[in-house]
C-alpha cells in the first residue's frame, strides 16, 4: 500500500458510494493513482409516497427554517418544487441550514442562499450552530427515510417546532451482492480499501456479505472476509458504525467530506 507524496499508484480502492455519486470520490482517487473499483453498496430510490414532502412545501410560508443534510435531499426537494409549479420565491423568507460544503453548493445552485453551515458536518454540529436561533421557530427537515433523530430530538429541546418529511430513501442494491462476494474472494482483484461515506454504506455492506465480514461468523462460501483490507471512513459518526459491527477504521477523514477522505487516503504512509 502506497501514499507517499500523495501517490496512490499501486493502490486498488473499491468506492461502494450510490452509482450517480460515485464519480467526484473515484475521479479524486484517480487523479493520485489508484486503481478505482465501484460497486455500490447503496441505492437511492423515491420515497413510497411524497405526499408529506408536497404538503410541507406548498406551506413553505408557515416555517423560518429550512434544514437538509445531503445532497440527495436537495435534488428531491427541488424535483418536487418543479413538480408543484413552486420557485425559488417560495424559499427566500427562509432562513437555511446545510450540513455540509457539498450540500451548501447544491442549494447555491438554485440560486438560494444558505444560512448555516456547522464547523463539523455531523447533525450533533448542526444542533449545536442553531442553538440560539429556533427557539419558538417552525422548522423544516427534509431527509431520508432512516435518519439519525439527533437534530430533531435536539431542537426540540430548544424550544423549536420542528416537522420531519421523507425525501428519499436508501436501500440495499442486491445487484451487488455478487459482484461483491467475487470480488473479495479473488486476491488478483481484491481491494487494498474499502471506503464508506455515510453509515448507509457500512450497514448496507455488512447486509450484502450476509454477516459480519471481519470475525468469519458466515458459513463457507457464504460471505468474504476483509482481513487485510484497510477500511477508510469519512467521518466520525461513520468510524461509529463500523466499530459497531467490530470493524476496524484504519482511516478517517478530519474534514467529513469527500475531499476530505480524499486527502486521509493520500497521506497514508507507504508499507500499511
Amino acid at each position: 500500500m502506497t501514499g507517499k507524496n500523495g501517490s496512490l499508484a499501486g493502490l486498488r480502492i473499491l468506492v461502494g458510494r450510490a452509482r450517480h455519486q460515485a464519480s467526484a470520490l473515484s475521479a479524486g482517487l484517480r487523479e493520485l493513482g489508484a486503481e478505482v473499483v465501484e460497486i455500490p453498496f447503496i441505492e437511492i430510490r423515491k420515497p413510497s409516497s411524497y405526499k408529506p414532502l408536497d404538503a410541507a412545501l406548498k406551506k413553505l410560508n408557515e416555517y423560518d427554517w429550512l434544514i437538509l443534510t445531503s445532497v440527495n435531499g436537495v435534488e428531491a426537494m427541488w424535483q418536487r418544487l418543479g413538480k408543484l409549479r413552486l420557485t425559488k420565491q417560495q424559499l427566500t423568507h427562509l432562513k437555511i441550514a446545510a450540513i455540509g460544503p457539498a450540500t451548501k453548493k447544491a442549494i447555491e445552485k438554485h440560486g438560494i442562499k444558505v444560512s448555516v453551515v456547522p464547523e463539523e458536518y455531523v447533525a450533533e454540529s448542526v444542533v449545536e450552530s442553531l442553538r440560539h436561533q429556533v427557539a419558538g421557530r417552525r422548522v423544516l427537515l427534509a431527509r431520508a427515510k432512516v435518519a439519525r433523530d439527533v437534530i430533531p430530538r435536539e431542537l426540540r429541546k430548544l424550544g423549536a417546532k420542528i416537522d420531519i418529511v421523507e425525501a428519499y430513501e436508501t436501500v440495499i442494491p442486491q445487484s451487488s451482492r455478487a459482484r461483491l462476494r467475487a470480488i473479495l474472494k479473488d486476491s488478483k482483484r481484491c481491494p487494498d480499501v474499502i471506503t464508506f461515506t455515510s453509515s448507509s454504506t457500512v450497514r448496507n455492506f455488512v447486509a450484502l456479505l450476509g454477516k459480519n465480514p471481519r470475525r468469519g461468523g458466515a458459513s463457507p462460501g457464504k460471505t468474504s472476509s476483509i482481513d487485510g483490507i484497510r477500511l477508510a471512513s469519512i467521518g466520525p459518526v461513520t468510524s461509529s458504525t463500523l466499530r459497531e459491527f467490530g470493524l476496524t477504521v484504519d482511516i478517517e477523514a478530519t474534514e467529513y467530506t469527500i475531499p476530505g477522505l480524499i486527502k486521509a487516503l493520500a497521506r497514508v504512509e507507504p508499507g500499511l
